[in-house]
């Protein structure tokens, strides 16, 4: 079929030949009608979304909460402003710009400098990413509630690493799960057992964005209180995303102003819950984490 229309292309005469230029802008560019099109599209659908979160907040009435969903709702507005702009302008992301860091970047841990003190562990925090269900694994209810070795799931491995810690160095390590909603009304019974071990334990819950229609760009949900299944937690956890959750959070409050040696939190161990390689080691400097 190809040979065929070479030829036919072929044979026609000069002036009616397409330049390839022109065949190229005429069906791979974008004409200033599409372009126009597409910005009035993504200003419409903006605005839509904007009136419909604020419905979800008016709908929300206690003054407290309300507050707090509203951020949330700020917040994932802002995400879809960007998904709408980055899918008018067509950008896509550059995979060959994406590569490992240079390893001139990367300090060896046997490299960073050492010292006996261990008073940075006063200043410490672990935090451990709690929001994920088991299903994938056949499990039901929060994956870290797994049993994986010896008759132990992940969070009782964190638990007695953080235990061992308090133990050995005379310090109260604050454990902190950040949940999702589906997940913090079992954690909340899960880390009852706990009660008596030497560990702090406090809870927070990330971001609950609503799940978005196809076909019409608007939230599933009709009200702040929807069911479950109209939103969804924010699949990456961003350092951004993280500090605004933190900061519209009393657990992290609770946690600094506590009387520790040194009053103020500076470091933070960070990690899923079902990864133990992302630790901390002692004795080593508080440069170690930030």
């Amino acid at each position: 079929m190809s040979g065929m229309a070479s030829k036919i292309q072929e044979a026609l005469p000069t002036h009616l030949k397409p330049s390839t230029a022109e065949f190229e802008k005429r069906h791979h560019g974008k004409t200033q009608s599409h372009v126009a099109f597409e910005n009035t599209s993504t200003s419409v659908a903006a605005s839509q979304m904007r009136n419909a979160l604020n419905k979800l907040v008016d709908s929300c009435t206690d003054s407290k909460e309300k507050q707090r969903f509203e951020t949330e709702m700020d917040n994932f507005f802002a995400l879809f402003r960007r998904y709408l702009n980055d899918k008018a302008k067509g950008n896509e992301i550059e995979w060959s710009r994406i590569a490992p860091p240079k390893p001139e970047q990367v300090v060896a841990y046997d490299d960073l400098p050492k010292d006996e003190s261990v008073d940075f562990l006063n200043k410490l925090a672990v935090l451990k990413l709690n929001g994920g269900l088991g299903t994938s694994m056949g499990c039901v209810g929060p994956k870290s509630v797994i049993e994986v070795r010896d008759g132990m799931s992940f969070l009782d491995l964190s638990v007695r690493q953080i235990e061992y810690l308090n133990r050995t160095y005379g310090v109260n390590v604050p454990f902190v799960l950040m949940n999702s909603f589906n997940t913090d009304a079992d954690t909340a019974n899960i880390i009852k057992k706990y009660e008596g071990h030497n560990i702090d334990i406090m809870t927070f819950n990330q971001s609950r964005y609503p799940r978005v229609l196809k076909d019409s760009l608007l939230p599933a949900p009709k009200s702040h209180d929807s069911q479950l299944s109209d939103w969804y937690p924010p699949v990456t956890v961003t350092f951004s995303s993280l500090s605004t959750t933190l900061a519209s959070s009393t657990s992290l409050s609770s946690v600094v102003s506590r009387s520790f040696s040194c009053p103020t939190l500076t470091i933070s161990v960070l990690s899923s819950i079902s990864r133990f390689s992302s630790t901390w080691s002692t004795p080593r400097p508080s440069t170690s984490w930030s």
